[in-house]
């Protein structure tokens, strides 16, 4: 039998004990190599700059150079997923193409998810001959005056209403579409936007606090379906 083709990784993280957890997990999964820990970003960057990386676990938070900085100095980017104990980075690390992001402390179940998806993203890019490593930082809907453009990070949440979206926006008035969350989570980052009711879509990045059975965004209070729940909590780590 064929052996199966390793995903070599590498742990940067300034706190030991965070790295030692990642390090845990790592040795765990039977495809994974880890061929690197480090707590100085510095010599980080040396290293990944030398050697063929698939996977990088980056804590964004580091002296000297942080996890934004040291991928901005990278010859050649592996599939990030970001570590931090700081859920507001969620935003910085879409706009820094991550795989997925990990809000310290990580459980093993929510590593291996991240890790999955790397890894496949790496299998399936290594078919493709150029893969596109842009992301659409807008989108396009229908609205009652025609066309209207929409920034993805100001959508703070949609409600569904009937045939219609309300787009929730960080500043000015909701735009009212029409079209239905199938189609309209078709043009949104999965990594983002999540389904959390039946009538409602959020975007994680723009959640302040969850209370029993509402998720708080700015001053509105969404309700969380029972049967997203246990989708939902996964997904923030709680």
């Amino acid at each position: 039998m064929a052996e199966a083709i390793k995903t070599r990784a590498v742990i940067v993280d300034d706190e030991p004990l965070s790295a030692e957890v990642i390090r845990t997990y790592c040795t765990s999964v039977d495809h994974i190599e880890l061929v690197g820990v480090f707590h100085n970003p510095m010599e980080a960057l040396q290293f990944l700059n030398a050697h063929s990386v698939d996977v990088l676990f980056l804590d964004m938070s580091m002296p000297t150079l942080n996890g934004a900085e040291l991928l901005q100095l990278l010859r050649r980017k592996p599939e990030v997923i970001i570590t931090t104990a700081y859920p507001e980075f969620a935003l910085e690390a879409f706009n820094l193409d991550a795989t997925d992001y990990l809000v310290k402390p990580v459980g093993f179940a929510r590593f291996l998810r991240a890790v999955g998806k790397a890894t496949r993203i790496r299998s399936e890019n290594h078919y493709l001959p150029a893969p596109d490593a842009m992301k659409a930082s807008f989108i396009f809907v229908k609205a009652s005056e025609g066309g209207v453009r929409i920034e993805i990070q100001d959508i703070t949440f949609i409600r569904g209403m009937g045939d219609y979206l309300k787009i929730f926006l960080v500043s000015g008035k909701p735009i009212l579409v029409l079209s239905n969350f199938k189609n309209m989570l078709e043009k949104l980052p999965p990594f983002y936007f999540m389904r959390v009711h039946n009538s409602y879509v959020v975007n994680i990045a723009h959640i302040v606090g969850v209370q029993r059975n509402r998720i708080l965004i700015s001053e509105e209070r969404i309700p969380l379906g029972e049967s997203y729940r246990k989708a939902f909590f996964d997904r923030i780590n709680l």
